[in-house]
């Protein structure tokens, strides 16, 4: 299938699904008590971080890292999110100010994919969107360590925009002091059998792939 038609498939399935993770977006989850002992993880994120596609939330990646450790979990990633692709709310409301309000110790930054699906029309914007959060969250959360993912990627197939994305990310990373995790676009490539029935999203065997992955690379960080 021609990269073409696949992003507009994606981006119909994207569509519906932000119909409904764009409320989520606006919606603080309720505060819940937390012992003030633990290490608070906050996780910014699309599909691939919320855990579309897994039987149960937890089997998705970052739950699984998360009870690994012993870490309080805070992720309130949304279906088809990018720094620009279907986001239409900047500042109070968005998932960067519920991870400021949050007060996390570590923050996790997962995001990208989905601009690949405005990029044609958006590039400059998503450029400068993925400084603008960047500088808003490092900011505001001073103490807090904060880990960037490369970009996952859900095809063998990678248009240029993928590659250029990444390059923003990473350098946007480095710019603020970030831990910076490689690679996470390849996890599970070229393994069909590890996507859900929708074909966008991992299944269980994928999000597990993907935990262990995260796993050794946070070894490598030293946790």
């Amino acid at each position: 299938m021609k990269f073409d038609s696949v992003t507009r498939t994606i981006a119909a399935t994207v569509v519906v699904a932000a119909s409904f993770g764009l409320a989520a977006c606006s919606t603080p989850e309720p505060a819940e008590e937390r012992d003030p002992n633990d290490v608070r993880v906050a996780f910014y994120g699309d599909s691939y971080t919320l855990g579309t596609g897994a039987a149960d939330a937890d089997n998705r990646w970052s739950t699984v890292v998360s009870e690994q450790r012993d870490w309080s979990e805070f992720n309130p990633s949304v279906n088809g999110l990018g720094f620009i692709n279907n986001r239409t709310t900047f500042g109070d409301g968005d998932l960067p100010s519920q991870i400021i309000a949050d007060g996390p110790d570590i923050v996790f930054v997962t995001m990208g994919l989905n601009d690949n699906f405005s990029f044609g029309a958006r590039a400059s914007d998503i450029q400068a969107q993925i400084t603008d959060d960047f500088d808003r969250l490092t900011t505001a959360l001073p103490d807090a360590r904060f880990i960037v993912v490369e970009p996952f990627w859900y095809t063998d197939e990678r248009p240029d925009s993928v590659e250029t994305i990444i390059s923003w990310v990473e350098a946007a990373a480095a710019a603020s002091g970030a831990d910076y995790i490689p690679g996470a676009s390849h996890w599970i490539e070229g393994h069909p059998e590890w996507m859900a029935s929708d074909g966008l999203h991992p299944n269980d065997d994928g999000y597990a792939e993907m935990a262990t992955q995260m796993d050794q690379a946070l070894r490598t960080l030293g946790l």
